[in-house]
């Protein structure tokens, strides 16, 4: 039984300084840590928001944790490692702190819990799942899920590739615990796979066929200049179109008459028709002398 006391005791310790260090960082954005035992000591990687506010102006703040960890958990010479999350969106205890203290500032919990959501699943997580248990909206105590995505729950892939995270809401009706469980993108599920198609042969072509489509593409050019030239030779015996128009204009021009000699030519005509003005009135004399003699 030792070996399995062993393990206990090494589990116990690891969530005591999972808390601990979850308490004395919180405003830096605390995403969790992971703990190494090398021949050179004890390892311990710290994930957080703002990186420089763990290890303080000369190292002053990460010192001080350093020898505080290892007076109170009994490490052998702890080295505090601190890591930048790129993206807290997809880190699953920085996404459970937020919501508390959105809870704790007095949000309703649908709201929260769903805009929570939407931002883990905006930022391209493959399925999350958020749980707040406790007194949400009066005396009984009760537990609410948000669910969006995919979400293994159960075997090896729940506890390699799901991140979970915690924490704890102080109201005044009492504590609600928040859980996040988040499958970030990029994971591959055993339970996801592809088809491999394979590729249809190229049909094989005879030695015979080869050479007819050698020859068709030698012939092609030949072709081509051909009937390059033909157009050519036609393009220079055909007559443009400004010739054509402009000689069609000039013969018009010289059979049409113009319009002074019509307008000569009418008047003309008339003159000669018309009787003078004389002739009118010996007409008219004459034809009252007749009437007088009557």
């Amino acid at each position: 039984m030792a070996i399995e006391k062993e393990f206990i005791k090494n589990g116990l310790k690891k969530a005591r300084i999972n808390e601990y260090l979850g308490k004395h960082v919180e405003r830096a954005g605390y995403g969790g840590m992971n703990i190494n035992r090398t021949p050179m000591g004890t390892q311990i990687t710290v994930y957080a928001e703002k990186p420089g506010m763990i290890i303080g102006k000369g190292g002053r703040i990460i010192q001080r944790l350093t020898t505080s960890l290892s007076t109170e958990f009994d490490l052998d010479n702890p080295q505090i490692d601190v890591q930048e999350v790129k993206m807290p969106e997809l880190n699953a205890q920085m996404m459970a702190t937020r919501l508390a203290g959105s809870l704790e500032r007095g949000w309703y919990f649908r709201r929260a819990g769903h805009s929570t959501l939407n931002q883990i699943i905006g930022a391209g997580a493959l399925g999350c799942e958020i749980i707040l248990s406790g007194k949400l909206t009066g005396q009984r105590s009760r537990s609410e899920k948000f669910i969006s995505g995919y979400i293994k729950h159960c075997g090896h892939p729940a506890e390699e590739l799901v991140d979970i995270g915690y924490a704890v809401a102080k109201k005044k009706l009492g504590a609600v615990g928040v859980q996040v469980r988040i499958i970030p993108s990029g994971v591959e599920l055993p339970d996801n796979f592809k088809l491999n198609v394979p590729a249809e042969p190229e049909p094989e072509i005879s030695a015979a066929a080869q050479v007819d489509k050698e020859t068709e593409t030698a012939e092609a050019p030949v072709e081509k200049e051909t009937v390059e030239a033909g157009d050519k030779e036609l393009t220079e015996d055909a007559p443009s179109k400004e010739d054509v128009t402009g000689a069609g204009d000039k013969e018009l021009t010289e059979d049409a008459p113009s319009k002074k000699d019509v307008t000569g030519a009418g008047d003309k005509e008339l003159t000669e028709d018309a009787p003078s003005k004389e002739d009118v009135i010996i007409a008219g004399d004459e034809a009252e002398k007749d009437k007088g003699d009557e």
